[in-house]
């Protein structure tokens, strides 16, 4: 497998993965379900780095996949179509 797409499907399911714990309960019922509701409240301290990080990974990835050359020495923003 490509770096480039281990990097990119890596980028995509930690934000999907995280924007999920953010924006729904479901952390939030998971942890009160174990005993560890007193740990929400340190949430956003973990999960907005983490989502800015993700989000930031993606991009990275997306912006190295199109300036990187394909199987034939092309770069595949300079290929004409």
């Amino acid at each position: 497998m490509n770096r480039d797409k281990l990097l990119l499907r890596f980028g995509i399911v930690g934000t999907v993965i995280v924007a999920l714990c953010c924006f729904t309960p479901v952390l939030v019922i998971l942890l009160g379900a174990v005993g560890l509701a007193s740990l929400t409240g340190y949430l956003d301290i973990v999960l907005l780095p983490a989502l800015a990080i993700f989000v930031a990974l993606t991009i990275y990835a997306l912006y190295k996949k199109k300036h990187s050359p394909d199987k034939n020495g092309y770069n595949n923003d300079t290929k004409k179509g």
